[in-house]
């Protein structure tokens, strides 16, 4: 989406590098990617128009970025599709900014010891 020149001159770089809609959306899904969610609750929970978030959904599915079922959406399991698009690596920087990195060392300390039985067969 394009700015006119007054607002470009007299905006700070940090304000125009605010996350758009969309990139605002696929963040939401992608930290909640074991879940599904109705463009309302969505709306809801990143503080935008319901038909904003409802748009940009439709703009994410045609990128194959999202995926819609009923009256549901979630983020796509294709990492490699994910990972192109330039706005979820804003997003995830600016989670990461907001709530800090994930530490894989924590992870680990929680982890099973044992692999998961859904895993025994493939070896």
């Amino acid at each position: 989406m394009s700015i006119d020149r007054e607002t470009f001159e007299n905006t700070s770089e940090d304000e125009l590098e605010e996350l758009s809609v969309p990139d605002q959306v696929l963040g939401f899904l992608a930290a909640h990617e074991d879940r599904a969610f109705k463009a309302r609750e969505i709306a809801s929970q990143i503080g935008i128009d319901e038909g904003a978030v409802s748009t940009a959904l439709s703009r994410l599915k045609d990128r194959s970025l999202v995926e819609h079922k009923a009256t549901y959406w979630a983020v796509t399991d294709d990492t490699d599709r994910l990972e192109g698009y330039s706005g979820y690596e804003r997003a995830t920087a600016l989670f990461n900014e907001q709530l800090g990195a994930e530490d894989p060392e924590s992870w680990r300390e929680h982890a099973p010891s044992d692999p998961h039985p859904s895993t025994e067969n493939e070896q």
